[in-house]
């Protein structure tokens, strides 16, 4: 074995090796105890170390602690060694602290001292050091304790450069910490301007703290933009010897200009005519360097190079307001597509995926739909092969959709089980999207049921029932055509599903021929009924009673099959039920009476699918709309809910997510948006509500409590959102129990990290309800949206509302978000019904004053009574009719329910339309009660 060597420190050298010798785990062990021995006799019973031995003996606590033991001495000798002069014990000083010292660990604020003396030091070694001592501790206490000394460090004119560029590096990693570190004001123009500083080192760590700081304001550090075009502009016009020591394999500044190209891409296209053309001609120039040939045959100089390319075309997609530029890149991204290097095609087909919603580049994209079928059929890498799929989902449009349609059915037969599910969703929305012909919409359905029926989802097949009891043009070719599927010998139980639908509503249209007689349909549809799983044979058996008012010649035979004991006494209690009622309604019932039960049933209301957002699930920040966008910033949004609800027995799709108050408690869940367009999180969130009431995205700058006045009459909604962040309530309250459903919406690009939220109740409010939270992730992706649930007891009547924090890191900066959970009193509402006698019997019993609260207060909105009635029922009462003999008041009844007791409550509002005034007056058993819900409604009018 070769010499180790320590520095010059022998002991450690020896030390080293013998650890290496060691045969054993044992062996290790003895020898590492009997050398903290030997460092702790050392350190206690000899004054005299010099800086040297503790030096080396440090050294040795670091390499044990690095061997993974614990070390719980040393670290005031290591503090020590940082006020010596030499470089090499200080470096070992801090190091070791760096490594082992806790941020609350009470040797601290010695530490702070010492570093304070080597920040104010003029060697830039020791001020070097100390700069990454701070930022490899990166605590908030080291953040308060420098963060007023660094920035004054990073622009003063007597700093030099290497001190400058760590004094930059150490700012950010502080400001990830305690985003207020940095002051506004002067110091925005001042560290703006280090983007020209003549030192590249200096650039390139300054541009990584600007585009830090730009995700957080980008308003104040706009001044950046023309800065950095023009820094890139000298270097990609630079020959690689301009920028000599920062050339990597003839490529200039690689990791600079792919910096300043991602600082770009937080700005809209520059509106400086000027700055602008020079952008522009920057981005030419880069795409024609990609042109020319290779001034290395290197793998370092490829990768340099395409990195700057593909940022670059990044920037493009992003502006997306040079057509030339667009085409450009399309065509260059072709290129790649058939490059024998795995990388490339991967990434020309991510960045294709992207082009191709834009108007100004589609056709130029979709001029490479051959080359794109053809590696989705040779690719060998599956990962590739997923994102052709998404690139020929992204370039269809009405004039390739049936090619592009067909192409991806072929393939799916022989498609990596991985991918499936969601090729079987694109199809089914591209199939959808451009049907011209919906026989032909039709046939990609049963076919996709056919080829990958277990990928097909309920989303999927709910659909095409949808759209052919919508579609009269088209059911008897549906029901034409599922018959003729049902015949194939080994049929998916999806196909029976749609069979047994189609043909319950539209056997009718096919019975005519004799090959499709009624008796036919129905022995062939009975033939899968023993193979099917329950749910299957339910809706089965409601096609069967369609059947007999369809066709009431094969009544007798369906009998037979309604009254078997297989039906009958089946151990299911829904099969055992339908059959039995079914039965029995087809013998009681009269033609008419049963002709009106079993009608056709109605088309459904006019609304666009679901599937997409089902699409969105599988593939967190991947899919595309689908759409060409007009301009910049026009993303159209695809999809809202269905209600599938229906008289077979069909569940409603969305089942799931609406019920809050129900036995099923499903986890947090992620429900993605397009990257491109962050308003598909609040259509995400319609489609999870289905609710009227939910506001539309409006920017809420609110205060906490303002909103918590939203939500008093409405249980959904829009709690918060900013240009990051977006929160979401649905609730639902039974008694005195309720649950909500938090939705965190991500609406960047970027991943959320030590996504942290939490509930508190201040005060006594924690003794007044009782919460339960569940976790949820601690990363949400980029355009994602992740759920929370969250169980409320109420104990006893409250006057205060929960507050939620949340916490998590945006692109390394910590965000802080509060407000104030939509809790209050009258959630807890049970509506009660009165007659005329009760109620007045009831308010007069609680007519003394320590029972009532009035309010006269003035009408802030328009008294209409549609609006009002509304409001009062929302706020969770009763509302009585014809109790008031003045019909332009309103009364109302509820029982506030808590574990402790009940509340009895009454209320009467009388409006005033004449001064624009309303009387607000409740009674109710408990004073306290009153007053709260008096203020509570009063301010919703």
């Amino acid at each position: 074995m070769p010499a180790v060597r320590g520095d010059g420190m022998r002991g450690l050298a020896v030390f080293i090796s013998d650890i290496r010798n060691c045969k054993s785990k044992e062996a290790e062990i003895k020898r590492i105890n009997k050398e903290l021995a030997n460092i702790r006799s050392k350190f206690k019973g000899d004054r005299t170390l010099d800086g040297y031995q503790k030096k080396k003996y440090v050294c040795k606590l670091l390499f044990i602690f690095l061997l993974g033991h614990d070390i719980d001495f040393g670290h005031m000798e290591a503090v020590n060694l940082l006020s010596s002069n030499k470089y090499t014990e200080k470096q070992i000083g801090y190091l070791f602290i760096s490594v082992l010292v806790n941020a609350n660990s009470e040797l601290l604020r010695l530490i702070v001292q010492s570093i304070k003396n080597d920040l104010s030091s003029r060697n830039p070694i020791h001020v070097n050091l100390s700069l990454q001592c701070i930022a490899n501790i990166g605590s908030k206490e080291m953040a308060e304790a420098f963060g007023g000394e660094i920035p004054k460090l990073l622009v003063s004119g007597d700093t030099i450069d290497v001190v400058k560029q760590s004094a930059a590096l150490c700012l950010l990693r502080l400001f990830r910490t305690l985003p207020d570190i940095i002051p506004s004001g002067e110091w925005t123009s001042r560290i703006v301007h280090l983007l020209n500083d003549q030192h590249m080192g200096v650039v390139t760590a300054a541009t990584s703290l600007i585009d830090a700081l730009v995700k957080k304001n980008p308003e104040e550090y706009k001044g950046c933009v023309s800065l950095a075009v023009s820094r890139l502009s000298r270097i990609v016009t630079a020959s690689y010897t301009d920028l000599q020591d920062y050339t990597y394999y003839f490529v200039p500044a690689p990791w600079l200009s792919v910096k300043l190209l991602r600082l770009l891409q937080n700005y809209p296209p520059p509106e400086d005519p000027g700055v602008r053309g020079r952008l522009n001609e920057c981005l030419e120039t880069i795409l024609n360097k990609a042109q020319e040939p290779p001034k290395s045959k290197k793998v370092q100089h490829s990768n340099a190079k395409n990195a700057v390319l593909f940022e670059a075309i990044s920037l493009i997609i992003h502006m997306d307001s040079e057509p030339n530029l667009l085409v450009r890149a399309c065509n260059q991204l072709g290129q790649f597509l058939q490059h024998r290097e795995t990388n490339l095609r991967y990434l020309a087909l991510e960045s294709m995926c992207m082009l191709a919603t834009s108007e100004f580049s589609h056709e130029a994209v979709k001029k490479h739909q051959e080359t794109v079928i053809t590696a989705l059929k040779t690719e060998r890498d599956v990962s590739v092969r997923q994102r052709a799929v998404d690139l020929l989902y992204a370039m269809c449009d009405k004039t390739n959709a049936e090619e592009i349609v067909h192409e991806m059915l072929n393939y799916l037969e022989t498609a990596d089980y991985s991918i499936r599910e969601e090729m079987v969703l694109k199809v089914a929305i591209l199939a959808e999207k451009y049907a011209s012909d919906y026989t032909w919409y039709v046939d990609v359905i049963l076919n996709l049921i056919r080829i990958a029926g277990d990928y097909v989802s309920e989303e999927v097949w709910y659909r095409v029932i949808q759209i052919v009891v919508n579609r009269e043009d088209v059911q008897g070719y549906a029901a034409k055509t599922v018959f003729e599927a049902l015949q194939a010998p080994a049929c998916h139980e999806n196909m029976v599903k749609v069979g047994g639908y189609i043909l319950g509503e539209f056997g009718n249209l096919i019975a005519g021929d004799q090959r499709s007689s009624p008796i036919i349909q129905f022995q062939l549809l009975h033939s899968k009924y023993h193979l099917c799983a329950a749910s299957t044979r339910a809706l089965l058996l409601s096609t069967y009673v369609k059947f007999i008012n369809l066709f009431p010649e094969i009544k007798i035979q369906i009998q037979d099959i309604l009254r078997s004991a297989n039906n009958l006494r089946n151990a299911d209690a829904e099969l055992q039920q339908r059959a039995s009622e079914y039965l029995q309604l087809s013998m009681v019932a009269s033609t008419d009476v049963l002709a009106t039960v079993l009608e056709e049933m109605p088309p459904f209301p006019e609304r666009e699918s679901s599937i997409l957002a089902i699409l969105k699930k599988k593939k967190p920040g991947r899919v595309t709309n689908n759409e060409v966008k007009e301009h910049k910033g026009s993303g159209v949004t695809n999809s809202t809910g269905i209600d599938h609800v229906t008289s077979q027995g069909t569940p409603s799709s969305n089942s799931t997510s609406i019920d809050l108050l129900g036995l099923s408690s499903p986890p947090a869940t992620q429900v993605t948006a397009p990257t491109s367009n962050t308003s598909f999180l609040v259509d995400v969130f319609g489609d999870l509500y289905n609710s009227s009431g939910t506001n539309s995205p409006a920017m809420l700058n609110g205060s906490g409590e303002d909103n918590v006045k939203k939500f008093v009459c409405k249980n959904s909604g829009v709690l918060y959102e900013s240009d990051l962040l977006q929160i979401g309530v649905k609730s639902e309250f039974r008694q005195n129990l309720g649950r909500i459903g938090l939705f965190y919406g991500n609406k960047t690009t970027l991943e959320f990290t030590r996504f942290t939220p939490s509930i508190s109740c201040p005060g006594k409010l924690a003794t007044q309800l009782s919460i339960q939270v569940k976790p949820v992730d601690p990363i949400v992706a980029g355009g994602a949206q992740v759920q929370q649930l969250i169980n409320i007891e109420c104990l006893e009547e409250f006057t205060d509302t929960p507050s939620l924090v949340v916490q998590y890191i945006y692109s390394g900066v910590q965000q802080n978000i509060s407000v104030k959970l939509p809790i209050t009193l009258n959630k807890f509402f049970e509506p009660t019904e009165m007659n005329s006698e009760a109620f007045f019997n009831r308010w007069t019993n609680l007519s003394g004053p320590n029972h009532e609260a009035q309010k006269i207060f003035k009408s802030e909105l328009p008294m209409d009574h549609e609006t009002i009635k509304s409001k009062l029922m929302g706020f969770g009462t009763q509302l009585l009719e014809k109790i008031d003999p003045n019909p332009e008041n309103f009364v109302c009844a509820g029982i506030v329910h808590t574990r402790a007791q009940q509340v009895g409550l009454l209320l009467r509002l009388e409006p005033n339309r004449q001064a624009q005034m309303y009387r607000l007056t409740i009674r109710s058993s408990r004073e306290s009660v009153s007053k709260e819900l008096c203020q509570l409604l009063s301010e919703q009018f």
